[in-house]
């Protein structure tokens, strides 16, 4: 079958706030699935490609897909739903699917609310999409294929949820050559994502990772990475590479000897990565930095042992100052990162989060409002309480409040997002360390994001 997979045109993206690119890799496995399996397949990656719907129109006359494959994020569901009209008007027979973080909690929801989505692939999407497609192939009973709802006589039907992939290593790599690879960069370097690991075994109140791929870590094998990575060097001239794992120092033997391996094929790449604060050893991260590490980000969270305890985040203020040290005695930048808003959270809370920040001395950091995404217990939280202000999906960009913070006004909590950023970055010691380093892409990179929030 053709099949084309789209990620929408989307006023909210990376690039249009900070001038960064990402892969949709979600769609890139989807896609060397079904090739795999000898589908027709393409992809478009329509905020990279700089794409309006025009644009999209033109691609989907000339495919003329029989199935439309969309993927969407909270914030971005109702250009989804935008992407399921356009291809019903262009052809009423096509099967429009949708998969991602939201729908997978949204489901009934979604095909309520948009009568153009047909389908709607809850969770891992793979072997559910590969299912999916021979089904509508063969023309066999959508009832068969666990993972999925649909519409039947006016009904919602939810088929019965699917089990995780257990062996990571049997799916293939994602199909990169469909994606405009040329595209995707950091300042000059050719860059890319990749993902190593599925499954969360924490449960911050404030995340849907456990809930959306499992409370039990599943991890590719580290050859099985490296592979992956001399595909993106040798064929792609990748030199920039960020890993998406959760935690990619969850597993300390086993990052190693990623590391290892690397420095073993002299793949001289420079990349980044993710971690919790209660996950890091100064062995790890020595080796991380001689394996090309120049970046870790850290979930810091909060400056506040309370509100670390209310979001259920499982670490303390005096892992996270030794995470840091840990970081910087192995040269490795730390951007930090933090929420505020939480119900519960006071000003005093806020300003001890603020000076937090400043005290780590983090060579970066992000602030957000914290924000109740379908899947998380935040989210059924808010729900319960009457704490949500609005159901309109595309606030919910962690810039703006969308739930109520006893206590605090919502424009408050908007200008305390604004006062934490401008405290931490316009500091004397800052820009003078950012001079003595004559590495300012980073800093412009957060200063160009800063300044088109506050354009709005």
């Amino acid at each position: 079958m053709r099949v084309l997979f789209v990620l929408p045109p989307s006023k909210f993206a990376l690039k249009e706030a900070a001038g960064i690119t990402a892969l949709p890799l979600g769609l890139a496995y989807l896609a060397s699935v079904l090739e795999r399996e000898g589908h027709k397949v393409k992809v478009l990656d329509c905020p990279t490609l700089e794409y309006d719907l025009k644009d999209l129109e033109r691609e989907i006359k000339g495919f003329r897909p029989q199935v439309m494959g969309i993927t969407s994020t909270t914030s971005t569901i109702y250009d989804a739903y935008k992407v399921a009209r356009l291809t019903k008007e262009i052809n009423p027979k096509a099967v429009v699917v949708i998969g991602g973080p939201h729908v997978s909690f949204t489901a009934e929801q979604t095909l309520r609310e948009c009568p153009f989505i047909d389908v709607v692939v809850r969770g891992e999407g793979e072997t559910t999409t590969e299912e999916l497609i021979t089904c509508l192939e063969e023309g066999q009973p959508l009832e068969e294929v666990r993972g999925i709802s649909f519409r039947k006589d006016e009904k919602v039907v939810e088929t019965e949820n699917r089990p995780f992939i257990e062996n990571l290593d049997e799916l293939p790599f994602p199909a990169y050559h469909l994606l405009p690879m040329d595209r995707y960069k950091v300042g000059r370097h050719h860059f890319a994502n990749i993902i190593t690991s599925r499954g969360c075994p924490f449960s911050c109140i404030f995340c849907s990772s456990s809930q959306l791929c499992g409370k039990r870590w599943r991890a590719r094998s580290p050859e099985n990475v490296i592979e992956e990575l001399k595909v993106l060097k040798y064929e792609y001239n990748i030199s920039e590479v960020e890993f998406l794992d959760d935690t990619f120092t969850l597993n300390s033997p086993r990052a190693e000897k990623i590391c290892d391996l690397m420095m073993r094929e002299n793949l001289n790449l420079s990349w980044s990565a993710s971690s919790r604060v209660n996950t890091l050893t100064q062995r790890l991260a020595n080796k991380m930095r001689k394996a090309g590490c120049h970046t870790i980000y850290l979930g810091i969270e909060s400056g506040s042992q309370k509100i670390l305890d209310l979001i259920q985040k499982g670490t303390n203020l005096v892992q996270a100052e030794r995470a840091v040290e840990i970081l910087k005695g192995a040269k490795i930048n730390v951007l930090g990162s933090f929420i505020i808003g939480i119900p519960g959270e006071t000003i005093k809370s806020i300003k001890k989060t603020i000076k937090f920040a400043k005290k780590l001395n983090l060579n970066f950091a992000q602030f957000s409002i914290c924000t109740p995404y379908p899947g998380t217990k935040l989210f059924d939280i808010a729900r319960e309480r009457g704490f949500l202000l609005t159901r309109d999906w595309s606030k919910y960009t962690i810039l703006d409040p969308v739930m109520k913070t006893p206590g605090i006004l919502s424009k408050e909590l908007k200008r305390w997002l604004l006062k934490a950023y401008l405290s931490f970055y316009l500091r004397p010691k800052f820009l003078l360390e950012q001079v003595k380093r004559r590495d300012l892409f980073f800093f412009r990179k957060a200063l160009k994001a800063g300044l088109n929030y506050i354009r709005g």
